[in-house]
């Protein structure tokens, strides 16, 4: 029995239009905003600084540390690569964890590029550079690749559901404009797509031999 394939270019495509666009975005706010938000990004700050109580920002503080920092940054792409080792998914563990590395490194290097300002009410302590959201964009990779394993509808909507929730908490807690969460997800799903381009092949193999 062959492997049912994963569809490659469609994989392809889709991974360079989505880093496309992020760059679009970037090089919009890098050159045409002068540190400036755009009007929406503005709006939408101003609705969430006057909706914050403690209930809301226990929650956010809460996702603040689950997509970031040591947890973030090593327990997520460490634990999630090894719990599908354990299941019998070596390659779905190695893609995981190519896929975390290639968002980092997307993220960081548009940090530094674009250099936008992070929002003046701030209640969290970040690190330089507002565009993209690192932590949104860790959701959206943890999100794509997580489906590419498991092409499940609840797989999908649960990684969507993650992902507009992390991207309410780093915009309620002033870490972000909105326009850099929707850079975020745009490079985080962008760099899973690319790297699952790549492992295409081995993916489809892993996963018709589990089937048997």
């Amino acid at each position: 029995m062959s492997a049912t394939p994963v569809p490659f270019r469609r994989v392809l495509w889709t991974g360079v239009g989505l880093l496309v666009v992020a760059l679009l975005l970037g090089a919009g706010i890098a050159f045409g905003l002068a540190d400036k938000p755009f009007p929406l990004d503005q709006a939408w700050q101003d609705f969430l600084v006057s909706i914050r109580d403690p209930a809301v920002s226990a929650f956010a503080y809460a996702m603040n540390w689950l997509g970031g920092g040591w947890f973030g940054v090593f327990v997520v792409p460490l634990g999630g690569a090894a719990l599908l080792f354990l299941a019998g998914r070596r390659w779905g563990a190695v893609f995981f964890l190519a896929a975390e590395l290639v968002s980092a490194a997307f993220v960081q290097v548009l940090k530094h590029v674009v250099g936008r300002a992070r929002p003046e009410d701030m209640i969290v302590t970040s690190d330089f550079g507002s565009f993209p959201s690192g932590h949104v964009a860790n959701a959206a990779t943890l999100a794509v690749a997580l489906f590419v394993i498991f092409p499940r509808v609840w797989v999908g909507i649960a990684g969507a559901v993650w992902v507009v929730l992390m991207a309410f908490s780093r915009t309620y807690l002033g870490a972000h404009w909105l326009s850099d969460t929707v850079g975020g997800a745009l490079i985080g799903a962008a760099a899973a797509l690319l790297v699952a381009a790549v492992f295409a092949r081995v993916l489809s193999a892993e996963t018709e031999r589990l089937r048997r």
